[in-house]
């Protein structure tokens, strides 16, 4: 009876100073609101049993196109944001949703195509005359057209041209709605060209004859960040475990990790957190 009532004493104590009772084991969990690329390439795979063992905290993640996880990840709807789409990321911090955004990763982001290169643009290294050639010949292009990070990538490239692909849809430009590898699925149903982090592209098992066939623009270079969602603004954010996990990735222990997952002996993203 006395341990009971100490018990429930001192879970008031920590209620009326305001504090949390410690954590359970079934609460050390956080949501990371993250892009299909960071799934579907295997990286979380890889990295995330890592980290669970050290700090002993589960990652959840939910897969979207970045422009989703943005709006989730406003909404209070998770502890942290890994994505691909900086400009996005640094509003959301100026807006409070974010405490602060760090570089945790990069690769890039290249076109595939048909063996047969319908537009004759393999080997072109200028993304936008790549591009404009494609239109020129209305082959088939199949864009996620999902608001995710390579969909708003593709977008500043094409509005690099005088192209406007919008005015296509339905056309020769097809918008699938979908993330990155139903999108390559849906290019190599059509025989469409399409963009494409590499990371997704090494790791995508159903390549028939595609290739890639435009790479090396500095215009393709795709940067990764990593954010904590605002606790004061979003009160159930767990704070303490996201920063942990943030912690993890940037120290170098996590960019190991991250440098360290290969598909088929190659490196599919290169750490680059600034400590």
């Amino acid at each position: 009876m006395i341990r009971r009532s100490f018990i429930g004493l001192t879970t008031a104590m920590f209620m009326g100073l305001g504090l949390a009772t410690p954590a359970s084991a079934e609460d050390r969990f956080i949501i990371v609101q993250s892009t299909t690329s960071t799934q579907n390439s295997g990286l979380f795979d890889h990295i995330l049993p890592m980290f669970t063992e050290k700090s002993g905290i589960e990652v959840r993640v939910v897969a979207v196109g970045t422009g989703q996880a943005i709006k989730n990840a406003s909404n209070g709807d998770g502890d942290v944001l890994f994505v691909h789409a900086k400009p996005s990321e640094e509003k959301f911090v100026a807006a409070g949703d974010g405490v602060a955004r760090f570089d945790v990763m990069y690769n890039d982001f290249v076109i595939v195509a048909p063996e047969s290169d319908p537009a004759g643009v393999a080997g072109i290294t200028d993304v936008t005359a790549a591009l404009t050639r494609i239109a020129e010949a209305q082959a088939p292009f199949a864009s996620r057209g999902d608001d995710s990070g390579t969909n708003k990538a593709e977008l500043r490239l094409w509005a690099q041209t005088d192209v406007e692909p919008a005015a296509a849809s339905g056309g020769w430009y097809r918008e699938t709605g979908s993330g990155m590898g139903a999108t390559l699925n849906a290019a190599v149903g059509m025989g469409a060209y399409t963009m494409s982090d590499r990371a997704t592209w090494i790791s995508f098992a159903n390549k028939g004859n595609f290739k890639i066939v435009v790479e090396g623009d500095p215009r393709l270079f795709n940067q990764y960040g990593i954010i904590l969602v605002n606790p004061e603004k979003h009160p159930n954010v767990k704070a303490d475990l996201g920063q942990q996990f943030v912690d993890w990735v940037i120290s170098q222990d996590g960019q190991a990790a991250i440098a360290s997952y290969r598909v088929d002996g190659q490196q599919l993203f290169f750490p680059n957190a600034s400590n």
